[in-house]
């Protein structure tokens, strides 16, 4: 048995690490683009806000394609159609050539915003988790009032709007009052923290579903088998109900970490600059709403591939044969 045991992990590991093209390019990009924007935070937190590439180059290259296409426009002759038809493509080009320009100026300043939309989600989720394990542990094997004030917060909290709540936490509560002596180069603000404490309460209620539906999937005779070779009602749920319950939860944490990318922008409306708001400021100053928030749906869609890539991973290195697994293992 032991020997059958060892052979179903080896080959495990071995699918685990057998990836799919698509998905290896997938992870290849996604490392890419996040070594690129950890060198643009620490470049930024250096004080150098300047791009690492000459915008001058791409505005070169679309003022070259639009003359070319307009010469090409006054062109007549038999050729006439054929050159309106390149001229089309050359402004194309010439269209694409300004967006990746006016993405290289600006890209500093996204990439400033975009920390502070990775720090309100990783925090929110994480910190989320601590309270999320105990509320759904309650929901499940608590007694009545323990199930019952696990189940009021859940209930409260996705039965509210985030932002509403956002609002109540920052200008009813006022509660940026107790951290404004915790700001410093990476948090700049106070409104910062009552993000993240709003991000935390609200994803801890969701999260709480997740696993609460991942402990009640796994079966109940593993809890009985526990008991029965000597453990306590809590180390059972602790050592073999818990592990098998978190890797079934897996999937819902990765929609949660999405909708914790795409909700961040919520706090733009309690005064903190992250990546949407950053990009609203930009579109303000320069009136290219077309390029800026196509920019900002580039870096939302990078943000949010890259996570569910990063989970997938997460999946199938964790998973146990039979339990949590992915592709059919």
């Amino acid at each position: 048995m032991s020997g059958e045991r060892s052979t179903a992990r080896q080959a495990l590991s071995n699918a685990g690490r057998q990836l799919p093209a698509g998905r290896s390019l997938g992870l290849a990009v996604g490392a890419l683009f996040w070594c690129w924007l950890v060198v643009r935070w620490v470049a930024i937190w250096l004080g150098s806000k300047e791009p690492f590439f000459p915008a001058t180059f791409f505005e070169g290259l679309a003022t070259g394609f639009r003359n070319d296409g307009l010469v090409m426009q006054q062109t007549g002759g038999a050729l006439a159609p054929v050159l309106d038809f390149v001229a089309g493509v050359w402004f194309l080009f010439s269209d694409l050539a300004g967006f990746v320009a006016f993405g290289v100026e600006y890209l500093p300043e996204l990439a400033e915003g975009a920390w502070l939309t990775v720090v309100l989600t990783v925090t929110g989720i994480l910190f989320g988790l601590v309270i999320a394990v105990p509320l759904s542990v309650a929901r499940v094997y608590g007694g009545p009032v323990t199930r019952g004030l696990s189940l009021g917060y859940i209930e409260l909290l996705r039965g509210t709007p985030l932002l509403a709540q956002l609002f109540v936490l920052y200008f009813g509560l006022n509660l940026s009052q107790y951290f404004r002596g915790f700001t410093f180069g990476v948090l700049p603000s106070a409104a910062v923290w009552v993000a993240i404490v709003g991000f935390t309460v609200n994803s801890a209620a969701y999260q709480a579903e997740y696993i609460r539906a991942a402990l009640e999937s796994v079966e109940s005779g593993q809890l009985t088998a526990a008991r029965a070779i000597g453990l306590s009602r809590t180390e059972g749920i602790r050592h073999v109900v818990l592990p098998q319950g978190l890797r079934y939860a897996i999937p819902g944490w990765t929609n949660e970490l999405i909708y914790l990318i795409k909700y961040s922008s919520l706090a733009a409306f309690i005064t903190v600059v992250e990546l949407f708001e950053s990009g609203r400021i930009i579109a303000s100053d320069t009136f290219a709403y077309l390029n800026i928030y196509g920019m900002l749906a580039l870096f939302y869609l990078a943000l949010v591939l890259s996570a569910t890539l990063f989970m997938g991973w997460v999946e199938n290195r964790v998973a146990i044969p039979g339990l949590g697994v992915r592709d059919g293992r």
